[in-house]
């Protein structure tokens, strides 16, 4: 056989059995045949099965089962080798033959024992695989885990039986379910309880995750965008329509007491320069929403806690001034914490009310009834399941409200001295924001002022007592009536901006799911409902009367009795069903709810001369429990839903500050600075070098953060070197040279700044209390006069730390001193500046002698092309700047020119001498048997592209002074142009406004962290 015939026989039989077993009485020598002549027969081979076949074990054939062969049968027979490949040629290269003659009896044992062994092989199933998964892949079918018939006729009859075990049986599903109900938990109720103990849900929380893209945040599940393209549909229905906001997650405290006592422990807190405060005469009346920021007592302009509103429960008895009056502030649920315990130092409320009986208890969530070890088990994470007595047990409530309440932790705290009673309410009521022009008449047509009950109705069936026993009074149906009439009016409004800002309406009204039409429309303003011009002029005038506020949310056993009471959706369902005419109006009569509410209008922008009124609304209060009842008529009525981003652009758009972001002088907001600036920085590094910004090559300190410490520190010290250099170069008067000297001392820094690879500033104050230095107490002179005293103590107040201006009468000052005399603005400049001092070095003087350090909220709009983003640096525009844009309109600005990169090389240092630290360490791990110690760890690496160690001094560190940065910056829809919110330096400003000419006044230079480009734009301060 030739070697090619013998590779192909070779390959063909690879894979078959070996079925011939040679006697070891055959002994091959080269050239002859050899006899095993009455000597011991040598051992036999044992019979190996091929490895390829699948299904068949090795089997042994014993020794005694195969009898010795005769002689003469093995005489005629040629030796055959197994190699790989097949059975080859002994080594004497002639072909070997099989034996001539065997012995029928012996042959047949041994076949025998083979097929046994293959045979008990393939009966046992060596794997817990089904059959249809014992075939090729290219013989497999879809379907033949549930279709016997597709497997091959051989095999059908195996997967019948295995498909007839119990193991293999699929369950039966109920056929009423669908697939989604299916999924859905056990006890839906449970699920969603357990769920809230962490963050909190708010009442539309499950509507909103359908819809939106949720975050948690300070504590909530909160909706930040819609899932749809929405961000101009959204600026259309806050300008042409209505915008609505679930804003149920801010806090809401409430202080009850006596008027006196609350006004002078909060009086502290609060500063007229900054406003009107809570004594304000509508405020204080319940006519009015107020507004304000709150400091730590006595400690104003610095330390500030945050901004609040507040409303006061108006006064049935406008006689009586005794009696207990409430207060509700309601606050950022960032700034609840901090503001808390204050108010509750101020008030000496330390004192805890175990049973309170103005909150509601919360109710109990399924852990409360458990035992430790089932909450250890849960904890360990185990798996729940439902055990048989659950059946049969009380249905689980759901929770509504706060779920992460603690009943143990007090919630309420009474003052011994004083009696004033602090109540956290925080998801005691829903609060919606409805944004737009329609707003009023979406509310006009989605809600009905209750009926009056009439003394034949059958009373019985109703479960709300306490509108029984106010229809019992005259002078309540009276004023429900007036309340009423005023509400009707709202309807042909135009907008509510032609309200006064912060009006109060107080209603009670019946159960809007019953109005709820059966398509979605568009609610309109109906000019039919004006008729009665004079009562409309009077309602534009004045507002809603005092005793129109009254509203019995105020009462919170009311509100719970409400909350308890609702009918629930499948009961209202299963009613419209019953109705004889499909469709048809449901009536109640008695058992319909009543809830009081109350409303607030919300005034929109007030600051600025442009868009006066833009962003209008109204806020609803409602108990809880009501949310969706209200929330589904307010969208059938042609609302649109927004966010938590639609929140920070209907703030920009007024251009008022956000919370908490935009308040650099707030625990909260240095908070909310740092996070955002760790998220940035992980994104940052998640890009490689060559696919991100080299912000040190652009001349970027600081993309991250603001360093305003270091930005107002830098200026204190470079306004302080001008003087110094003007007083060395032109000797003034000793009085100037006195007054120079005592603002310069002022505004000298007393702390010293790091920053990390972030750029955040990280401070080491030396003397916080510290006032100021004795060099400038002693060069004061022995003179001293009543108002230099208290001058003298107001910058030892605010020397040292860093502050934001809030003095309206200053704001308006410098509003008027950043407006430009140009011949296209004059009048407007002339209005402005009308009553205020001139623009000179000794006015900006004394705004610095009280505000040293202090930073001012500006409004930035570009002149051409341009969108300002977050962090975007404001400059000072040079001289030259300013006379090529006279020269040249279409002038973009200025470029900033690269900067070198110091730190490239350090980074590539660091990394050799890593590299050689581990392979030294590695090196003499293995020679001693140690663990090997990574020695990057405890060393701060340094990031290519971001500033390492200490900042340089950021106002000169570009080729333009450095004023400020931008919080907020977009594209403005409503200008048509790149706007921008940020901060600038006071002194940096006051010093920008001084070296400017009048007709260029107001100009700053705008430049984002990730371009070498300025843009020009303009400065305005609105009050």
């Amino acid at each position: 056989m030739s070697n090619a015939k013998e590779r192909k026989h070779a390959k063909k039989m690879r894979n078959q059995p070996t079925n011939v077993t040679l006697s070891s009485g055959f002994v091959t020598d080269r050239g002859g045949k050899h006899h095993n002549e009455g000597q011991k027969p040598q051992k036999q081979d044992t019979l190996e099965p091929h490895s390829g076949t699948s299904g068949q074990r090795q089997t042994r054939i014993p020794t005694h089962s195969l009898p010795e062969p005769n002689v003469s049968e093995q005489s005629s027979s040629k030796v055959m080798f197994k190699k790989k490949g097949g059975w080859k040629a002994g080594p004497d290269g002639t072909s070997q033959e099989i034996p001539k003659y065997i012995t029928a009896s012996t042959f047949a044992q041994a076949r025998a024992a083979e097929i046994s062994a293959m045979l008990k092989a393939v009966t046992q199933k060596s794997s817990n695989s089904l059959v249809f998964q014992t075939l090729p892949r290219h013989m497999r079918r879809r379907a033949m885990s549930h279709n016997v018939k597709r497997l091959p006729r051989r095999l059908q009859e195996i997967a019948q039986k295995e498909a007839e075990k119990t193991v293999h049986q699929k369950k039966e599903h109920s056929k009423t379910k669908c697939h989604k109900a299916r999924r859905c938990h056990m006890n839906r109720i449970l699920e969603f309880n357990r769920r809230q103990r962490k963050n909190k849900w708010l009442e539309t929380h499950i509507w909103h995750a359908k819809r939106f893209h949720m975050v948690k945040k300070w504590g909530y599940c909160l909706g930040e965008r819609p899932t749809v393209k929405s961000h101009r549909a959204c600026y259309r229905a806050m300008t042409n329509s209505c915008l609505l906001q679930d804003l149920s997650y801010y806090c809401c405290l409430e202080l009850k007491g006596k008027e006196e006592e609350i006004l002078k422990a909060l009086s502290p807190m609060c500063s007229m320069e900054t406003g009107l405060t809570f004594a304000a005469v509508h405020c204080l009346s319940g006519k009015r929403q107020g507004s304000l920021v709150l400091y730590r007592a006595n400690k104003y302009p610095r330390e500030m806690l945050g901004p609040v509103t507040f409303i006061w429960k108006s006064e049935r008895t406008s006689s009586d001034t005794s009696e207990s009056r409430q207060l509700w502030i309601w606050l950022h649920p960032t700034l609840k914490q901090d503001i808390l315990e204050e108010i509750k130092a101020v008030c000496h409320c330390m004192e805890p009310i175990k049973s309170a009986a103005s909150i509601s208890d919360p109710l109990p969530t399924p852990s409360q009834g458990k035992s430790q070890t089932e909450l250890l088990d849960e904890k360990i994470g185990k798996k729940r399941k439902r055990k048989d007595d659950e059946k049969n047990s009380v249905p689980v409530k759901k929770v509504v409200g706060d779920g992460t309440r603690d009943p143990c932790q007090p919630y309420s705290w009474i003052s011994p001295t004083t009696g004033i009673i602090i109540s956290d309410l925080t998801l005691e009521m829903n609060r919606f924001r409805l944004i737009g022009p329609l707003s009023h008449a979406i509310l006009t047509e989605a809600l009905k002022t209750a009926a009056v009950c009439v003394e034949g109705e059958d009373m019985e069936k109703t479960p709300h007592y306490w509108w029984i026993e106010t229809c019992k009074n005259p002078d309540s149906i009276s004023l429900h009536c007036r309340q009423e009439a005023v509400f009707e009016l709202l309807g042909g409004i135009t907008s509510p901006a032609e309200i006064p800002a912060g009006t109060i309406l107080g209603l009670t009204v019946g159960d809007p799911r019953i109005n709820l039409p059966q398509k979605k429309s568009k609610a309109l303003s109906d000019p039919v409902k004006c008729q009665d011009n004079e009562k409309v002029r009077q309602l534009l005038l004045e507002g809603v009367p005092v005793e129109c506020t009254h509203s019995f949310i105020w009462n919170q056993d009311i509100c719970k009795s409400v909350t308890e009471n609702k009918i629930s959706d499948q009961d209202l369902n299963r009613m419209r069903s019953e109705l004889l005419v499909p469709g048809s109006q449901l009536v109640l009569g008695p058992r319909e709810s009543k809830i009081p509410i109350l409303l607030i209008q919300q005034p929109g922008k007030v600051t600025g001369e442009d868009r006066l009124g833009w962003g209008s609304g109204w806020d609803v209060l409602l108990p809880k429990g009501w949310g969706m009842a209200f929330w589904i008529p307010f969208i059938y009525r042609g609302a649109r839903v927004g966010g938590l981003k639609e929140d920070i652009v209907h703030s920009q758009y007024k251009r008022s500050p956000n919370i908490p972001g935009d308040f650099p002088d707030c625990p909260a907001g240095i908070l909310f600075a740092e996070e955002q600036a760790k998220t940035l920085l992980e994104t940052y590094k998640r890009h490689p070098p060559a696919k991100r910004p080299n912000y040190v090559k652009l001349g970027t300190l600081a993309p991250f953060c603001c360093p305003w410490e270091q930005l107002t520190q830098d200026w204190a010290a470079r306004v302080q070197a001008e003087e110094e250099s003007s007083v060395a170069s032109s000797p003034c008067g000793e009085q100037s040279n006195l007054r120079r000297h005592k603002v310069s001392c002022a505004l000298m820094p007393k702390t010293t700044q790091l920053s990390d690879e972030v750029g955040t500033p990280i401070h080491h104050p030396r003397e916080p209390e510290e006032v100021m230095d004795t060099e400038c107490q002693d060069q004061a002179g022995v003179k001293k006069v009543t108002d230099q005293e208290v001058s003298e103590n107001h910058i030892a107040a605010t020397g040292n730390h860093l502050c934001v201006l809030r003095s309206r009468k200053l704001l308006k000052q410098l509003s008027a001193w950043c407006g430009s005399c140009s011949r296209d603005n004059r009048a407007a400049w002339r209005a402005a500046s009308r009553g205020q001092p001139a623009l000179t070095k000794e006015a900006c003087l004394s705004v610095l002698e009280h505000f040293p350090r202090a930073l001012v909220w500006v409004s930035l709009s570009l002149l051409r092309k341009g969108s300002p983003e977050l962090h975007t640096m404001i400059c000072v525009p040079a001289q030259e700047d300013l006379f090529q844009l006279s020269q040249d309109r279409q002038y973009c600005g200025p470029q900033e020119s690269k900067h070198s990169d110091p730190f490239k090389s350090k980074i590539l240092k660091q990394k050799e001498k890593k590299k050689m630290e581990r392979k030294q360490k590695q090196e003499q791990a293995v020679s001693e048997g140690l663990a090997v110690e990574d020695p990057a760890l405890g060393q701060e690496d340094l990031t290519l592209g971001l500033w390492s160690g200490p900042l340089p001094p950021v106002t000169s560190h570009c080729c333009r002074a450095l004023l400020g940065f931008v919080t907020q910056g977009d594209f403005s829809m409503a200008a048509g142009c790149g706007e921008a919110l940020g901060f600038v330096s006071l002194t940096g400003l006051l010093n920008m406004l001084l070296s400017q000419p009048a007709a260029e006044r107001g100009l700053v230079l705008l430049r984002p962290p990730a371009s070498l480009q300025y843009r020009f734009a303009r400065i305005a301060i609105e009050v």
